[in-house]
């Protein structure tokens, strides 16, 4: 099979299920159609300043648990939060030469009273600890839905939205040099309402290429809404339309440089495909599209946000060179077509670049069909670890919108996810609205082979912010159940390290900790740690090139607790 155009594909195996499920009258999906245009930002109110140093301050949210801490990133200078205004939609970008310096951007609205939005940031250069907001990009300028992603070498991109007056809608990227923490003066990136951004990382002619897409509708340059950029973002190509017209989604590049882009369409969940796009040189082609099955549709204006989406397509491909190595995923919370759930996180794969997929996998467990499951969102890891978020009611009072954050992983290709852990506390989303009822329409995630890294927005505070949550999988799940109630534990990674090693160690309670380096024969290399610590989770960056080639073993001993992790130096 090919990609095709203009027509709904359903694999034989979904077929058999619903024809097993719902007999033969019901097969045919349901298609519900939505005004792409029913949400877009508006700067309805006018700009005042407002000064975060005039602002009562109070203390940070910040949790810690035994396989994730959380932290508030909208913060003053001293580290406390600023009350009276708010924070949401944040996007997040990761250094992929050093994971402990990351940046996040988001709407900021200085008074909670006024919906007039600025590109706020913050940034972090010990992984997540703390974070440094040192205010707006362009002070006083209307800027929205921010997009952060970053290139294979560091440099950091920001892609923000703005409109005048005439509803002229267009984008501007802002760029951070390698090791910097200031955005430079921006360019213009074509662009429209609700972008997305993707940088390609991997290796190849497209390497550094930064792709964009947006909603058609509103768009500086209608009917095309997709642009490239060769030169690191220099500057960026003349507009052009995708086949399927998908809205409300992302892009992702596969390990070969292909292009996917994902998205919502009046044929229902749409993807469709370059392997033009890559080459600098060539124009760009589209392999038509395909309208694939997720189990229901994309959602609006309803429940926990109805103001907003309640969930954008996300697209994904595995880079790991594994045997999953280009499969292509797509993610979505989704209303479902049948049995009257409000909405569940629906799963998709294809293991042939996108012509053929799998049927829709539910990640969310809950037993009820009454909760809300939102904004679904996912990463893949360059080890091919599939993660996956997402704000959840199923431990509110029935009725209500209430939501915790959950979180669940796969690690076999998306055939099977874990089970479904809880890592926040119940927040109602029905407050702090800075004078729009929601909040936002999305939250972003990077992961690597250590962690997931999202950047998220709650109302913890009673108002709302933004947070950065780091997510340690390997404590997560079945197996780790006995390894969670340690103690001690530690972890190495990547292993078998080859170019740099990371260290993670986790202590429950406070006490004397020795952490020391041992080689196969059990002769001391290095003592690591050696003192008294208290509680909490801590990481350490070792200079691998100090080891001859072979195995290693870590042991961490606290009181009468101890545990080890093996080490593997191929270099």
């Amino acid at each position: 099979m090919t990609f095709r155009k203009y027509h709904l594909v359903v694999s034989l195996v979904m077929m058999t299920v619903l024809l097993t499920q719902l007999g033969f009258s019901q097969i045919q999906q349901q298609i519900k159609i939505v005004d792409p245009t029913s949400h877009h930002e508006t700067p309805d109110d006018p700009f005042i300043s407002k000064s975060a140093n005039d602002m009562q301050k109070s203390p940070a949210y910040r949790e810690r648990g035994s396989f994730y801490f959380t932290n508030q990133v909208n913060v003053d200078e001293g580290g406390f939060n600023i009350e009276g205004d708010a924070a949401n939609e944040p996007s997040i970008a990761v250094d992929p030469t050093n994971p402990d310096r990351m940046a996040i951007g988001w709407r900021q609205f200085d008074d909670v009273n006024n919906n007039f939005r600025q590109a706020g940031y913050g940034f972090t250069l010990d992984g997540g600890e703390t974070w440094t907001f040192p205010g707006v990009i362009e002070p006083g300028i209307f800027r929205s839905d921010p997009v952060l992603g970053s290139d294979a070498d560091g440099n950091f991109y920001y892609n923000s939205l703005t409109v005048d007056n005439q509803d002229n809608y267009w984008c501007d990227v802002f760029i951070i040099e390698e090791g910097s923490v200031e955005w430079d003066e921006g360019r213009f990136a074509r662009g429209g309402d609700k972008q997305w951004m993707a940088i390609d990382q991997m290796e190849g002619m497209g390497q550094g290429n930064n792709y964009s897409n947006w909603t058609k509708n509103w768009s500086i340059c209608y009917p095309g809404h997709f642009t490239r950029s060769t030169d690191d973002g220099e500057t960026f190509e003349s507009c052009i339309t995708i086949p399927g017209n998908p809205f409300w989604g992302t892009l992702a590049t596969g390990p070969d440089g292909a292009l996917y882009i994902a998205g919502y369409s009046n044929s229902g969940f749409t993807i469709t495909k370059s392997n033009t796009a890559q080459d600098p040189e060539a124009t760009i082609e589209w392999q038509g599209f395909n309208t694939v099955y997720m189990g229901g549709y994309i959602s609006n204006g309803e429940g926990p946000n109805p103001g907003g989406l309640l969930g954008q397509t996300w697209v994904a491909v595995d880079k790991s060179g594994s045997e999953y190595n280009g499969n292509v995923y797509m993610l979505c919370s989704v209303e479902r077509d049948f049995g009257g759930d409000p909405l569940d996180v629906m799963f998709i794969k294809s293991t042939d670049g996108g012509e053929n997929w799998s049927a829709p996998l539910r990640v969310n467990d809950d037993i009820s069909s009454d909760n809300w499951q939102w904004f679904g969102t996912m990463s893949v890891a360059p080890n091919g670890r599939i993660d996956v978020v997402w704000l959840d009611t199923r431990d509110a009072l029935p009725g209500s919108v209430k939501s915790s954050l959950y979180y669940s992983y796969s690690i076999d290709g998306g055939e099977t996810f874990t089970q479904n852990e809880r890592i926040s506390d119940l927040f109602d989303p029905h407050v702090g609205w800075p004078q729009q009822n929601k909040m936002g329409d999305y939250f972003h995630m990077v992961s690597d082979e250590c962690c997931a890294h999202l950047a998220w927005a709650n109302t913890l505070n009673g108002e709302q912010d933004v947070y950065y949550t780091q997510i340690n999988p390997w404590f997560v799940g079945l197996e780790e159940t006995e390894q969670m109630t340690k103690a001690v534990s530690i972890e190495s990674y990547p292993n078998p390290a080859s170019g740099h090693l990371t260290i993670k160690y986790k202590l429950i309670e406070n006490g004397d900790v020795s952490i020391k380096l041992y080689d196969v024969v059990g002769k001391v290399v290095q003592t690591l740690v050696q003192g008294n610590q208290e509680a909490g989770s801590f990481t350490i960056k070792y200079d691998e090139n100090k080891l001859a080639d072979g195995i290693y073993y870590c042991r961490i001993e606290s009181g009468s607790m101890s545990d080890v992790t093996k080490i593997t130096i191929v270099k």
